[in-house]
């Protein structure tokens, strides 16, 4: 066999082809050159050129949220590098693998203030998984081959690699290798649990009266979907997700009781508050579902299966940990589980109890049918119009704030990977170029973007990137005319005292504005309109619609937890709260 020569910048394009990556998002600039002319010379990788760093990671991240596959992008030094960490940092955050290339000045340069340096290493370091810093060009090859390893085992999150340009000049060859295998001591992990841990495990939930399922975020990174589904059903408990879990189990199915946490169902809240043992698989205990970790599941039993040892026990202390992959750990529960006499029907009482909690404060699923004052539109119909007109079919994607709620609360996922938002990070610009990414990863797919005027002109300018590769994205825009989830907290806790919230006179015409790039605008003022108008967007298969839909301006997301508080205790309305 012949040798293989490459330059540094061939053998980078070359293995990622090899590690199969056919697209990666990016913005050129002088330190990565040599590494565009490598993409122009070869037909394996397509390029995406987004218009904003910022952009570039959040499609990758999204591309890899959607198909469960590494994303990857493609920055130049200095302020490209810097402009891609909020992605970065966004993909940390909620365990996204994550690649992002990043060219640095020359070798000899580094450290000396030179043009467009930046240390994209020590500015990274907090928020990745592992970074390199490419010495030799020789080493290319089995960095990315580490990379992706890395990205991808355990706990997912993202990985930098800062490549100097003198170590991808097209004029230095070297031979071609890349390695079939790999082994990381650091990055090995054990798939199942302790055989002892199983057993104790078991034995507490077939001895428990009142238990609860609560998946995250790493349930649907370890495709444990059809795992955490047999062992409810074995239980016959309930099952709640977290914002980042959501699709992991059926949103339609019966024991299904909804989203938990600061703006979870009521029912959710109320059922990890009385329960007397959780089972938490691939979920963090984090603030926002926990409140006040003093006050938190004081009467249950916890169980924790994670990937992540150093997430056990961090914020809520466990009964029994257990280390491992949640579908292989899970698994090993049903299997033992199976094995035992159990009669289900003894958590008939629990299960009633729930059921009178989501008949006396559940969310009502049927808004669209109900008339509201002056025709007004209320966010909540929009979401129900969205779910209707998609028949819950669609990939949905978001960014943070009241939006990002009402679709959380208002639509049903049945499968994993078809909710895209920033959880941990709260990432306001996330929701459209993640959109971008799912339609390249499934060209044929339905994808919305649920965002608020406040959120799409973080990174509205991805309209021209659109224009260019034809993507038919479809952008439901909430427009309640300020930023509505600070204006609520003003509004609860600061007396009604809007400060810097509010920008009505100033907003761009958005009909007007994605026209201009080409697309669709739709502007919708009246409920009576909005299902047709709705029908009309998701009709037009081949273009991006940019719906405009002005939503009440004061209408709150409920319900919300109280600030300090245990899980029992919400605001369900305006007027009306579970506390004194």
């Amino acid at each position: 066999m012949s040798k293989v020569m490459t330059s540094g910048g061939e053998a980078l394009i070359r293995a990622l082809a090899d590690e199969n990556v056919d697209i990666i998002f990016g913005y050129p600039g002088g330190a990565a050159l040599h590494i565009y002319d490598a993409i122009y010379q070869q037909d394996r990788v397509q390029h995406i050129l987004v218009r904003h760093e910022q952009a570039a990671t959040h499609a990758a991240d999204g591309f890899a949220r959607a198909t469960g596959k590494p994303g990857v992008c493609l920055v130049t030094s200095g302020p490209g590098a810097t402009n891609a960490i909020t992605g970065i940092a966004t993909a940390y955050m909620d365990s996204t693998p994550l690649i992002v290339i990043s060219g640095q000045v020359a070798t000899h340069l580094i450290g000396s203030d030179a043009f467009q340096e930046t240390d994209m290493m020590g500015i990274s370091r907090p928020i990745v998984k592992h970074s390199f810093l490419v010495q030799k060009a020789e080493d290319i090859p089995i960095i990315i081959k580490k990379a992706f390893h890395i990205a991808t085992s355990g706990r997912p999150g993202p990985v930098v690699i800062d490549i100097p340009k003198n170590l991808t000049d097209p004029n230095e060859k070297f031979e071609y290798r890349y390695p079939k295998d790999l082994y990381l001591r650091s990055f090995a992990l054990f798939d199942k649990a302790d055989s002892a841990q199983v057993e104790n495990a078991v034995k507490l939930l077939s001895e428990s009266n009142k238990p609860i399922i609560y998946a995250g975020g790493g349930a649907i990174n370890a495709e444990a979907s059809k795992e955490i589904y047999d062992l409810a059903k074995l239980i016959g408990c309930p099952v709640t997700n977290t914002l980042m879990g959501l699709g992991v189990y059926p949103a339609t199915d019966e024991q299904f009781v909804g989203m938990l946490g600061m703006h979870g169902t009521y029912e959710a809240n109320m059922v990890m508050h009385e329960a007397d043992l959780i089972l938490a698989i691939g979920a963090r205990f984090d603030d926002r579902i926990t409140n006040n970790p003093d006050k938190f599941g004081l009467t249950a039993k916890k169980i924790h299966i994670d990937s992540d040892p150093s997430s056990i026990d961090k914020i809520i202390d466990v009964d029994i940990a257990m280390t491992g992959n949640a579908k292989e750990v899970v698994r090993q529960l049903c299997n033992e589980f199976s094995k035992i006499d159990y009669d289900k029907s003894k958590l008939n009482p629990w299960l009633e109890k729930v059921a009178s909690w989501r008949k006396e404060h559940g969310l009502n699923h049927d808004m669209l049918k109900e008339k509201t004052k002056s025709d007004i539109i209320l966010p909540q119909q929009v979401i129900q119009s969205v779910y209707k007109t998609t028949a819950g079919k669609a990939f949905i994607t978001s960014d943070v704030g009241q939006h990002q709620m009402f679709a959380a609360q208002y639509y049903k996922f049945d499968e994993p990977r078809k909710w895209i938002n920033s959880g941990g990070l709260g990432t306001m610009g996330f929701g459209f170029p993640a959109a971008m990414g799912v339609k390249f990863a499934y060209p044929d797919a339905t994808v919305a973007c649920i965002t608020g005027e406040g959120s799409i002109q973080m990174c509205i300018q991805e309209l021209s990137t659109c224009s260019q590769y034809g993507l038919p994205i479809k952008i439901i825009n909430l427009n309640n005319r300020a930023l509505g989830m600070v204006k609520q907290w003003q509004d609860m806790q600061y007396g009604g005292r809007y400060s810097s919230i509010s920008y009505e006179d100033s907003l761009p015409d958005f009909v007007k504005l994605a026209e201009s790039f080409g697309h669709v605008g739709m502007k919708v003022e009246k409920l009576s309109d909005l299902d047709k108008a709705m029908e009309e967007c998701f009709s037009l298969n081949d273009r991006l619609v940019f719906m405009d839909v002005y939503v009440d301006p004061d209408e709150h997301v409920y319900p919300m937890l109280k600030a300090g508080g245990d899980m029992s205790e919400m605001f369900l309305s305006k007027t009306k709260k579970t506390f004194k």
